[in-house]
């Protein structure tokens, strides 16, 4: 499915978000990746599959300055 050299990881790999983006719309906060994850500004994700993944920003340190 993938045409580039090596392929990208497919959509239900734990490193999907390494894909090439194939479409961005930083405009309206996402991008479509090669392996057709839709990968939110916020880090969300919607799969191919209709699959929705929560953010998953990390966290800020407690006192850090």
């Amino acid at each position: 499915m993938c045409p580039h050299e090596p392929p990208c990881p497919p959509a239900d790999a734990h490193d999907r978000e390494a894909a090439r983006t194939v479409a961005a719309h930083p405009e309206q906060g996402w991008s479509l990746l090669c392996n057709g994850v839709v990968l939110f500004e916020d880090t969300g994700e919607l799969l191919p599959n209709g699959v929705v993944i929560d953010p998953h920003r990390p966290l800020p340190l407690v006192g850090a300055a």
